[in-house]
């Protein structure tokens, strides 16, 4: 028997332009951070945003923007709250500080729970940030939404981007739409993770100088809009207009 919340999934995501998934392959590559920045900087340029965290393993957004004050409101279903400009939902409305110990199905059944009970209304874009891996999250991701884009977070690691190449593979061989692949955390010259991107048929969409500034900005929103991070986030949103395309 199908399960009737997955259509309501599609009604709830009607009135959005264009969900952009951020992933990577392996953790500590800066996709929260990533995911967030991308998410204020859409925000800057006039777009009506907002910002979900499925990171079932390891929520960080409600840390680096620091969302403490504000919480969903139930009407018909929830509403997400408003912070920095920015619908803002996350499981942690759910878990709190709690580890969340989800496997098989019920990672599913949250995910779809998730999905289904929340009301985005119209929006631009929606900003996803994805847990790490090739896991059920991804794959339930491609499966519920409707014409996901996937965005690629790596670091200059040969090892961090072997995951990424099977992830890469993972989303193709799902038809997944990847907008493009941009490498973080970069600490000297190197043209290894571009080439090896180009090699896949991707889009290599830029590279971030590792930002030692950065840690301090956590959970200080307009620290973090001056960073060198953030700066370059915006910068690679203005060299590559297919990332904001609908």
């Amino acid at each position: 028997m199908s399960d009737p919340r997955v259509n309501i999934i599609n009604e709830r995501l009607s009135g959005i332009g264009k969900v952009i998934a951020v992933c990577r392959g392996k953790g500590g590559v800066g996709k929260s951070f990533f995911a967030s920045t991308l998410a204020l900087s859409l925000s800057k340029l006039g777009y009506k945003v907002g910002l979900l965290d499925i990171d079932f393993t390891s929520p960080s957004t409600h840390v680096i923007l620091n969302v403490e004050d504000v919480s969903p409101k139930e009407e018909k279903g929830i509403i997400p709250p408003l912070a920095h400009d920015l619908r803002y939902m996350s499981i942690t409305y759910y878990t709190g500080d709690r580890p969340t110990p989800l496997r098989g199905i019920d990672v599913s059944n949250v995910l779809i729970e998730l999905l289904a009970i929340t009301q985005w209304g119209t929006l631009d874009f929606l900003v996803l940030d994805l847990p790490p891996g090739l896991g059920d999250v991804t794959l339930d991701t491609i499966r519920l939404i409707k014409a996901v884009t996937f965005l690629i977070i790596t670091t200059p690691s040969k090892i961090a981007f072997e995951t990424v190449r099977k992830l890469i593979q993972l989303l193709t061989e799902q038809h997944a739409t990847i907008i493009g692949v941009v490498e973080n955390m970069k600490m000297r010259d190197s043209t290894i993770i571009q080439e090896q991107v180009k090699e896949q048929n991707i889009s290599f969409l830029g590279e971030i100088a590792f930002d030692p500034d950065l840690e301090d900005a956590i959970g200080d929103v307009d620290k973090l809009r001056t960073t060198k991070f953030m700066n370059t986030v915006e910068e690679i949103l203005s060299k590559h207009p297919e990332i904001t395309k609908h």
